[in-house]
């Protein structure tokens, strides 16, 4: 594997095109939300999508504006997140960063964000109380479409499997792919690993015999390598 190198922009792109071939082309569509983005990003924090959703809608159906959540007392928003888990947690960040977003804005609102250089947004963003590079990077690329490449667990051990990186955590993994996925393929890359982890490349029982990417795959050659030695 690497050693805390971030691997070449054709490596990438071979691997992009290998997983658009296994789960379709994924094109990018913002949906021009960043501070809906943001809460909703912290809410799926320790636990799975689909309770997330059903968390940021009991939240949104408790508090309608921004402006209401942000001057919400902390145990009143952890009521209204209560099923999504870490909600008393949760609640402080939320209303934390919504806070500093005004004080540093005059408004609940991000738009700012599209006048800054990428590097400088996801900068104000991770200095946002509970906002760390994978949010950051979620609400820069999901809500704005700026190319900015998240990482979460299944990225991460997609990644470390491939040889692209060799890292022991997330946001490692992050800091060396963010500068080396070429703009043009940030989304579909993140999309389709999120998917080739979920479906083919699990963390207890890999499928490695109908992964296409066994030729740029270091480790699942030598699991397909164990498994004939033990044959």
């Amino acid at each position: 594997m690497m050693d805390a190198a971030a691997p070449c922009a054709e490596w990438l792109r071979r691997v992009d095109g290998v997983l658009a071939t296994m789960y379709g082309p994924k094109p990018l569509a913002p949906h021009g939300d960043p501070v809906g983005e943001l809460v909703h990003i912290i809410l799926t924090q320790n636990t799975s999508d689909a309770n997330s959703d059903r968390t940021y809608a009991a939240l949104r159906a408790a508090y309608p504006s921004w402006e209401q959540l942000a001057l919400a007392p902390p145990g009143d928003i952890a009521d209204a997140i209560r099923m999504g888990g870490l909600a008393d947690i949760k609640a402080v960040r939320i209303g934390e960063a919504l806070r500093r977003i005004v004080a540093d804005f005059g408004s609940i609102s991000l738009a700012a964000l599209d006048d800054m250089a990428k590097t400088d947004a996801f900068d104000y963003l991770t200095s946002l109380p509970g906002v760390g590079p994978k949010t950051a990077a979620c609400v820069l690329l999901f809500a704005l479409g700026r190319p900015v490449f998240p990482v979460d667990t299944h990225v991460h051990r997609v990644s470390n499997r491939l040889g692209l990186v060799d890292t022991r955590s997330p946001a490692a993994t992050q800091a060396l792919l963010m500068p080396a996925v070429p703009d043009d393929i940030v989304y579909q890359l993140h999309m389709n690993m999120v998917t080739h982890g979920r479906r083919t490349c699990k963390a207890g029982r890999p499928a490695c015999d109908r992964c296409l990417l066994q030729p740029e795959c270091e480790w699942g050659c030598g699991a397909a390598q164990v498994m004939i030695d033990e044959l």
